[in-house]
């Protein structure tokens, strides 16, 4: 007799393969889970925004009350956790790249140069908090001009439309940039975390997490399989664009290690003294985590 399998719904942010490869190999299924993956919040968050905080297309499930499973940036899933929306779980995370890219033609040629310039971010999310984390060392932070464009094939196109003459962005639109002759003014890395309704039971969320681990042990070892799963994460703004997904990164990778609670305290310092705290009813740790280990 066949298991019962429990039915989730999660929505992917599009930066890494883990999902998609969790999806399709049947890692999920193998942990006794029928993910059903919210397609129109992951695209949501592709496309521009005109959107305030708790309005944005991935806030939408947990304001509304639906039992799901996201991620953000470090920064933004504790952020989100303690404006209310879910809790973040501390006990895996991931490292992604990310980068301020200008036209092949621009002026703007050093980290400096990006001083009072307009860059187009996706509000209160990595693209957003790694402006300040990485610019600030460049310059003052008054000089830093993030503005709200939203997802990030919104702000691709941007970019390449001459709206914005700089646009900071993540996986995969760091391939496509450069495909597009684009040029990277500074990058970095940084970390995600999770961020979840916690109706979930713990055992639920470790077997998602399992999925998400054996993902990774299988694209660290032959990632050109699956580079042809970006096809997901294509934006509807180039949707006729022909990418050459042989040439992509493999994106964000999933660590199946837990954030220190020194981590934590040091990245609501961050969000305090960029003054993106306005919207926290909760900074502690012990009231916004989940954990599930």
């Amino acid at each position: 007799m066949t298991a019962m399998l429990t039915k989730i719904k999660v929505f992917p942010t599009g930066m890494r393969l883990n999902e998609f490869v969790a999806h399709e190999e049947g890692f999920w299924r193998d942990e006794g889970l029928d993910v059903e993956i919210l397609w129109e919040v992951l695209k949501g968050q592709m496309v521009r925004w005109g959107d305030n905080y708790k309005e944005r297309p991935q806030d939408l499930p947990f304001v509304e009350g639906e039992q799901t499973i996201g991620s953000a940036c470090a920064w933004g899933s504790i952020s989100n956790a303690g404006a209310g929306m879910g809790k973040f779980v501390p006990d895996v995370h991931g490292v992604s790249p990310w980068g301020i890219f200008v036209r092949p033609d621009s002026k703007i040629e050093k980290p400096e140069d990006l001083a009072d310039v307009p860059i187009a971010v996706g509000l209160r999310a990595g693209s957003h908090f790694n402006v300040p984390l990485h610019l600030e060392k460049h310059m003052p932070l008054e000089r830093i001009k993030a503005v709200n464009v939203g997802g990030f094939g919104a702000r691709l196109k941007a970019l390449m439309d001459g709206e914005f003459e700089a646009a900071s962005l993540l996986p995969p639109q760091l391939d496509m940039a450069e495909q597009l002759g684009c040029r990277k003014v500074i990058g970095g890395q940084f970390k995600t975390l999770w961020w979840v309704d916690e109706r979930h039971p713990p055992e639920i969320l470790q077997a998602y997490f399992r999925g998400l681990q054996r993902a990774e042990e299988v694209i660290a070892a032959d990632p050109d399989r699956f580079l042809p799963l970006w096809k997901y994460s294509n934006p509807p703004e180039f949707a006729d664009q022909v990418w050459d997904y042989a040439k992509f990164s493999r994106g964000e990778r999933f660590v199946n290690e837990p954030i220190d609670r020194a981590e934590f305290d040091e990245l609501m310092e961050q969000v305090v003294r960029w003054g993106l705290d306005d919207v926290l009813e909760k900074r502690e740790f012990d009231d916004i985590a989940y954990n599930v280990a």
